[in-house]
């Protein structure tokens, strides 16, 4: 699907790049800990459970979050049928907002809450027949996809859309870079800035069409 659309994928990307520079925002603000990558809070709380058990309180947390988010956006997204682009992002944006909310108000379990939620939903954008096709927030799949192209193209049997893959995977990275950028300069103002992505994105969805 999205490896032979053009604007799928620069739609991907663009959220993909989001998802990064809200992670990044909050990786940074949090100890270290992730409102989207759920493999590294899992080495985390393994690590915790093995080292610290009183530790494991908080990557424990994240992982149900975003789990709960999922499940969230996965219901917003089946009632929303053929609108389920525009009708999750909503979701995304609403988040989002309460977390820019809630980091104003000082309140930071509540804005890591409200992040980790965004990010979970945030992979319901893409689905075919209730399955996930391109997920948003994790790129271990990308990346293993674009070794594997490369093989095929080193080999004369495959074609250009392991570029597809390498591209999702800047997104991130280059979402997560400005995120990062702007979390140490602008630090109330960056939950704000990818509210506004997220709420540019929702307008945007309706052009982009539907998978099923």
């Amino acid at each position: 699907m999205i490896l032979n659309d053009r604007q799928r994928r620069t739609f991907a990307m663009a959220l993909a790049a989001m998802a990064g520079f809200v992670d990044s925002v909050g990786f940074l603000s949090a100890q270290a800990y992730f409102v989207s990558f759920m493999s590294g809070n899992t080495t985390r709380l393994g690590v915790a459970i093995g080292t610290a058990p009183q530790d494991a309180i908080v990557p424990a947390l994240l992982i149900g979050g975003f789990i709960a988010g999922v499940t969230g956006g996965a219901l917003v997204s089946e009632r929303a049928g053929s609108m389920r682009k525009p009708a999750v992002l909503a979701l995304v944006t609403a988040l989002l907002v309460i977390g820019a909310l809630a980091r104003a108000a000082g309140i930071g379990t509540l804005m890591m809450a409200a992040l980790v939620l965004a990010m979970g939903a945030l992979n319901n954008t893409f689905q075919r027949d209730g399955e996930v096709t391109v997920g948003l927030t994790y790129m271990t799949g990308a990346l293993v996809k674009l070794g594997i192209g490369l093989a095929r193209r080193v080999t004369g049997k495959g074609d250009g859309r392991w570029a597809s893959w390498a591209q999702l995977w800047l997104g991130l990275l280059g979402g997560a870079v400005l995120g990062a950028f702007l979390q140490d300069r602008l630090p109330m103002g960056c939950l704000w800035i990818a509210s506004v992505w997220s709420a540019a994105m929702v307008v945007v969805a309706f052009r982009v069409p539907s998978e099923s």
